[in-house]
């Protein structure tokens, strides 16, 4: 287990006994923003976090309205990066938390963590980054990013499901929070409960695989992301959702002119209608639509995610699908 820890901490830049282990991110989640509310409620009821977050950072957050938090969800451009005069513009002398994701789940579009943090370091506010999405696939440093608070889980870098960890910062500033589950010491009293240490070596071995690769997985799935955009640009009509300059290396977003059979596609590819942890809903992308697409522009829209054991073979059997459609 403390093997493990030290591999979480060394990807982001850590201190190992800054990682807590959880069930995945969405613990990690709620265990910040609620811990975070209780602990600093004496200093200020508000956070500021932004419209296109996960529905775990959202969810919680209308959680947290119902007990009277005050949060303001900041909009997105057309390319779904936040304003960052919007941002100063919402901090209040309640301010205690600025929750902003560092890469979209449904557009891969990575936010300007290191302006953030200098805002909230500015104004003495805790800055959390779900970054559940952009660990494993490119570098990042706590510290040279200044987030004082960070969720991350296994499985979006190869690792076992079921499994994450939280990032606390334990000085400059020391990052309190009233703990989520009680019942026992375990995680330095932040996350009571008999440790799963198969899935937390499980964890570990990914972070220290996904830190030897990470280079090289990114040169070889770009060139494959690269291949399909290139292919399928040709299709009259179509666009790529969200900056195609701030943007993940393995996520693609498009809105197709119209729609078109996806069973055929289906029957050999997996892709999305919005994120995987909401596909199965019928309700249209809460991120396209603050990116100001209409309805039936969303429903027209779809994720391909490209991974390391994909091969440029598949990619060219999917674009020739999807020319063949139109």
């Amino acid at each position: 287990v403390e093997k493990a820890r030290e591999q979480v901490a060394n990807l982001i830049g850590a201190e190992p006994n800054e990682i807590i282990f959880t069930s995945g991110a969405t613990e990690s989640v709620n265990t910040v923003l609620k811990g975070i509310y209780k602990a600093y409620k004496t200093k200020g009821n508000h956070i500021i976090t932004v419209s296109t977050e996960h529905k775990a950072v959202l969810d919680t957050c209308k959680y947290l309205e119902e007990e009277d938090a005050e949060i303001t969800y900041l909009n997105v451009d057309k390319e779904g990066l936040i304003d960052l005069d919007e941002l100063k513009a919402a901090i209040k002398p309640t301010t205690i938390l600025i929750s902003v994701m560092a890469a979209n789940n449904e557009t891969g579009v990575i936010q300007p963590l290191e302006e953030i943090s200098a805002i909230a370091k500015e104004h003495k506010i805790l800055f959390f980054s779900d970054a559940t999405q952009f660990i494993g696939k490119t570098q990042l440093d706590v510290n040279d990013l200044g987030i004082d608070c960070l969720s991350l889980s296994a499985h979006k870098f190869y690792g076992p499901k079921g499994i994450g960890a939280l990032y606390l910062r334990r000085k400059d500033p020391r990052v309190n929070i009233v703990s989520l589950l009680h019942g026992g010491a375990q995680e330095n009293s932040h996350r009571a409960g008999t440790l799963n240490v198969p899935l937390i070596v499980g964890l570990g071995k990914a972070c220290e695989i996904a830190k030897a690769e990470m280079w090289d997985n990114n040169t070889e799935v770009s060139k494959l992301r690269a291949y399909f955009e290139h292919q399928i640009l040709d299709i009259e009509g179509l666009r790529i959702n969200g900056s195609t300059k701030n943007r993940l290396y393995n996520t693609s977003n498009i809105t197709f002119p119209r729609s078109f059979d996806i069973k055929v596609l289906l029957q050999e590819f997996a892709f999305s209608s919005g994120s995987a942890c909401s596909s199965g809903t019928a309700e249209p992308s809460h991120v396209l639509k603050s990116m100001g697409l209409h309805n039936d522009e969303i429903r027209n829209s779809y994720r391909f995610s490209f991974g390391k054991f994909n091969t440029l073979d598949e990619v060219k059997r999917l674009t020739n699908h999807l020319l063949s459609a139109f």
